[in-house]
């Protein structure tokens, strides 16, 4: 990322939005000496008071009855009159205000009884009365959209095809895979010895690590690594994984978190978890509700692209899933409002004011702040079995903007991605936006016309490139982002830009070009990322990225990165996997490589048909 107050994180842009989330505050209990008054007391003796000012008001007031009729029990009374037109008797009216006083009698009645009771408690029982009340009150109104998770609707889970798949073969990919497993069980292992419970892990120093993305959320690790630990069936690492779920990942916090990262990582990787396992613990999991705002430097605290165009593949499952289609209306909301604002050369600009709804600076990118956008319009059409033509179009006429307005050729004859700022191009091509290669590899078949061969020419070009980034560095390994000018070519000029943090995309790229192809080339170069991985990353505590891939031997940065389990480790297992695990007709990646299923529909529209 760019942006100083974020870097080095995943997540494909630095996150505008956030959602603080409440918790009630600890209090501390009141000792047998010096009892002080509980709230509920207090609350009742308030309650009390005022039923008694009313019930006195009834007497001494004059014509009391209506004031209270008028005021006080405006729905109920007024209501009445209504019903019974102007022409009614005084003889209703006063009827009313009868029943009215004997209501209040009555409660006032039941309000002094509960205070003599409590009064007659002990200190402790207070507490916890108050504590289970709290609790109750929490659970009705904080959960799922303020329901119980017991009202979700019934499902009858049919895992889609090809959650495990066959050993590979070739002695040698089998091999090779093998070794990767072994590389997410030295991660997974170091992490839950020296981090368990927390976010993510500091291999070198080994203890837990976590960023302000994540606010006092904890788990991101043991979530984001769920579906990792199925698919390549360390079952037992799984259940243990699952487990601490059940048990103790809390979304009742109260912290700002940003709603990019939980939404990719937490509800992606618990969606996953759930089409893979068909654990309905996954299912059951929710967040509360809060307020959102956005940062103050995103072009004067506008949205952010890749923030707001990134949930579509989640909501649209957790509508299906919880039987609320608020979620699904949300984000085709979205889509409304992209599709009436005017794109500059058809590009989609990075910030959009929330307020104006108008662009703010035209800074266009699909790397960071832009990416997983225009990835999510692709995969939103394929998840739909290919019937989202809003998408399918959206994505399409994006990508030939890009090729017309980003899309360039060096010198010596590397195509990459430059930016766009305000007309003007600043030739630098990110990590992040290596996926772009595996994305246009993935939605070539649909292209419209006979674009299909150029589209897939365009996307092993773009793997060449970020190859390149690769091969160009001391320690093999690529830098955040490379640069095409001055005579350079794939190469980091500045210090700020020669990090790597264990990112996927490129292993990404090489993943989907090996599938479309079977060139073996493919499979060559992510061989070399995993050796360059072994060599420069892996420490006795884990896997650390390095500060400098130009430097002769690894500065560590200490943080072993949860999409490293997630993604990294995944796309390297599924390069050398067969094709039937997790096949591209049944699955669509989120973009923090969380499976989910396609929705079928040419099956009846339930939320257990998605295969």
């Amino acid at each position: 990322h760019s942006t100083p107050a974020l870097s080095p994180i995943k997540g494909k842009m630095p996150v505008a939005t956030l959602l603080p989330f409440t918790a009630t505050p600890n209090r501390k209990s009141a000792s047998p000496t010096s009892f002080r008054l509980t709230e509920k007391f207090i609350l009742l003796l308030v309650f009390s008071a005022f039923i008694t000012l009313c019930f006195g008001a009834i007497f001494f007031l004059p014509d009391s009855s209506k004031l209270l009729s008028g005021v006080f029990f405006h729905s109920s009374a007024v209501e009445t009159n209504t019903h019974t037109g102007p022409d009614s008797s005084d003889a209703g009216s006063a009827g009313n205000d009868d029943r009215l006083l004997a209501k209040i009698k009555k409660d006032h009645e039941k309000a002094l009884l509960e205070a003599k009771d409590t009064l007659q408690k002990l200190p402790d029982v207070i507490q916890n009365d108050i504590l289970a009340d709290k609790a109750k009150v929490t659970k009705e109104s904080m959960g799922k959209g303020g329901k119980d998770g017991n009202n979700l609707p019934f499902i009858e889970y049919h895992r889609p095809p090809g959650a495990t798949g066959l050993e590979p073969q070739d002695p040698e990919t089998r091999e090779r895979r093998a070794k990767i497993k072994e590389m997410m069980k030295h991660a997974w292992d170091s992490y839950k010895r020296y981090a368990w419970g927390s976010n993510e892990l500091r291999p070198v120093s080994k203890q837990g690590h976590s960023s302000n993305l994540f606010g006092s959320i904890k788990g991101a690790t043991i979530v984001d690594a769920l579906d990792t630990l199925y698919i390549m069936e360390m079952f037992e690492e799984f259940d243990a994984a699952t487990d601490w779920v059940e048990k103790s990942l809390d979304f009742n916090v109260n912290a700002e978190v940003s709603v990019f990262e939980v939404n990719i990582r937490f509800v992606g990787g618990l969606l996953s978890a759930y089409y893979l396992s068909g654990k309905e613990v996954s299912r059951e999991i929710n967040l509360p509700v809060g307020i959102g705002r956005n940062w103050p430097w995103a072009s004067g605290g506008s949205s952010i692209l890749a923030e707001y165009g990134t949930l579509h593949l989640e909501f649209m499952h957790l509508s299906r899933l919880s039987g609320n289609p608020e979620f699904a209306q949300k984000v085709m909301n979205i889509r409304k409002v992209l599709n009436r604002l005017e794109k500059p050369q058809g590009l989609y600009p990075n910030y959009l004011n929330p307020n104006s709804g108008q662009w703010g600076q035209h800074h266009v990118s699909v790397g960071g702040l832009g990416d997983s956008f225009y990835e999510y319009l692709l995969k939103a059409w394929l998840m739909s079995d290919k019937t989202d033509e809003e998408g399918k179009k959206m994505y399409y006429d994006a990508l030939q903007a890009i090729e017309t307005n980003l899309m360039r050729k060096s010198t010596n004859g590397l195509t990459y991605i430059a930016e766009w700022k305000g007309g003007l191009l600043e030739h630098k091509m990110g990590h992040l936006t290596c996926f772009a290669g595996g994305m246009i590899a993935l939605g070539a078949d649909g292209a419209p016309g006979d674009k299909t061969g150029h589209q897939m020419e365009q996307a092993a070009e773009i793997a060449r490139t970020c190859h390149e980034s690769y091969a160009r560095t001391t320690l093999k390994l690529g830098p955040e982002a490379f640069r095409f000018d001055g005579g350079v070519e794939a190469i980091a000029t500045r210090q700020n830009e020669k990090y790597f943090i264990l990112r996927p995309e490129v292993i990404e790229t090489y993943m989907y070009m090996w599938r479309f192809t079977h060139d073996p080339k493919y499979r060559e170069w992510g061989w070399e990322a995993v050796q360059a991985l072994e060599q420069h990353c892996r420490v006795e505590g884990g896997y650390s990225g390095v500060r400098d891939v130009y430097a002769s031997s690894p500065n560590y940065d200490d943080v072993q990165q949860s999409f490293y389990l997630a993604e990294t480790l995944k796309y390297l297992y599924l390069l050398f996997s067969e094709d039937d695990h997790l096949p591209f007709e049944h699955w669509v990646f989120n973009t923090e490589a969380h499976p989910l299923p396609v929705i079928r529909k040419d099956k009846t529209d339930r939320p257990n048909e998605v295969e």
